[in-house]
């Protein structure tokens, strides 16, 4: 099974003799001087006035010393990244921190604002016997059998950063975003009689490499985080063996060590193969599928279509106050023809007009004009909402603030713990309009200065 969806993919072989940035002199202590070692230092500014979250920069950030850093997309040899690699997001990052939080505050230019995800549309042509014209949007660049790209994928612009936990993965002071990839990691094959060992070269799940590693996950899409106030968070994740040396063993390919915070290996596994590790539940929260199963017709073959639509508009997402206000729809049934009936009563018939047929002549056209949103942003709580962040698009890019504790509640070991002032080696991603295509900088390091 693919997990294509992993976040900073690449095998760590390809950082081969990536220099330890233990070898910095200085290091795990307060700064008294900003000195850049190697280019790859972020300062952390003290500060007694703490910086707004609100995507504006404010005057305190002028004391912060910016870092400049290049995300660039990797080929990692499987074609898992085609039409992205080699692209370069250069950007600024700067970071301050008081007595009880730390910031930073991320700038790029990006000549588009994207944060319309796969939207749903309407195919005539796809509406054929059995079937339904309803159809999502690639969220990612497709290509036919010669490369001819056939349409723009339709992502989202993202961020992520990755910590290592109490130190706990060797790997990662020298790979950092790489140390717990594992593309080509050969694998256990349950599928076939007998097992066979085969190679991993078309997915590169996450994981580490023990029991005891753990990497801290910062993640988000901007859309989401700028749709709305109750949505501007990053969401805070986690990365692990996924279980134990036990079941990986067991699991193959498709191991995959990353998690939302809060949730923990419940110690068992599932009945059948690839007898993936069962984790306990996280309530419903962040990016949530606006898909649902309905029959054509009450009675015909089972199809996918929305489960919420706001009538007579084009949304990037529908949030929980739009159902209860009743500002969006719940779809109800869909007949043969295409028409979706909603709660209510009323109906959009997609036949009629072309508010819900996307523009295909050009591998780069326009979406319908009223295509319906493919996601519902739902506020994250718990261990998930520790990271508050504000997105904001300028126009002619972001600027992304971010704050967090610089120690949380966490007693689950899966948060970095900022509190000691030591070094932390890290890594940022970009995303630009893509799924899981992204630009990865990695072998960064935080210092704090006072």
């Amino acid at each position: 099974m693919k997990r294509i969806k992993s976040l900073f993919t690449l095998s760590a072989a390809l950082v081969g003799t990536a220099l330890l940035l233990t070898q910095c002199t200085k290091d795990n202590q307060v700064l008294d001087t900003p000195v850049a070692l190697n280019g790859n230092e972020l300062f952390s500014q003290f500060t007694t006035t703490a910086p707004t979250i609100d995507g504006t920069v404010d005057g305190g950030w002028s004391n912060a010393q910016k870092l400049d850093i290049t995300p660039t997309v990797p080929d990692a040899g499987n074609g898992l990244f085609t039409g992205y690699i080699g692209q370069k997001y250069p950007a600024t990052i700067r970071s301050m921190f008081d007595d009880q939080n730390i910031y930073f505050l991320l700038e790029w230019a990006d000549a588009t604002q994207n944060t319309n995800v796969s939207p749903w549309y309407f195919d005539p042509a796809a509406n054929v016997t059995g079937k339904t014209g309803w159809q999502k949007e690639p969220s990612a660049k497709t290509f036919d059998g010669s490369g001819i790209l056939t349409r723009e994928g339709w992502g989202e612009d993202k961020i992520a950063f990755l910590f290592n936990v109490d130190n706990s993965t060797p790997k990662f002071p020298a790979q950092s975003c790489y140390a717990s990839c594992h593309v080509f990691s050969p694998y256990l094959d349950y599928s076939v009689t007998p097992a066979a060992m085969v190679s991993n070269s078309a997915s590169g799940n996450h994981y580490t490499n023990g029991p005891n590693e753990k990497i801290d996950m910062w993640w988000g899409r901007l859309g989401y985080m700028s749709k709305d106030a109750t949505l501007s968070m990053l969401d805070d994740n986690y990365q692990d063996y996924a279980g134990g040396q036990a079941i990986s063993n067991l699991t193959g390919g498709n191991l995959n060590g990353r998690h939302v915070d809060g949730i923990v290996p419940d110690g068992t596994k599932s009945a059948t193969w690839p007898f993936k590790p069962n984790y306990t539940a996280s309530p419903v929260q962040g990016e949530v599928s606006n898909s649902q199963n309905l029959k054509l017709d009450g009675t015909g073959a089972s199809v996918a279509v929305p489960i919420w639509v706001i009538p007579g508009s084009n949304t990037n997402f529908i949030l929980i106050a739009d159902t209860v206000s009743g500002a969006a729809k719940k779809v109800v049934g869909v007949s043969s023809a295409g028409v979706l009936t909603l709660s209510g009563g009323a109906t959009i018939d997609p036949t009629t007009g072309s508010d819900y047929l996307r523009n295909m002549s050009t591998a780069t056209g326009a979406t319908a004009p009223k295509a319906i949103a493919s996601l519902i942003g739902v506020p994250l709580i718990g261990g998930r909402a520790d990271i508050t962040c504000v997105s904001k698009y300028t126009g002619t890019g972001w600027v992304v603030e971010i704050k967090r504790k610089l120690k949380t509640a966490d007693t689950l070991a899966q948060d970095v713990d900022f509190s000691s002032l030591q070094d932390q080696p890290f890594g940022v991603a970009i995303w630009n309009s893509s799924n899981y295509q992204h630009g990865i900088n990695p072998n960064l390091v935080l210092k704090f200065k006072k």
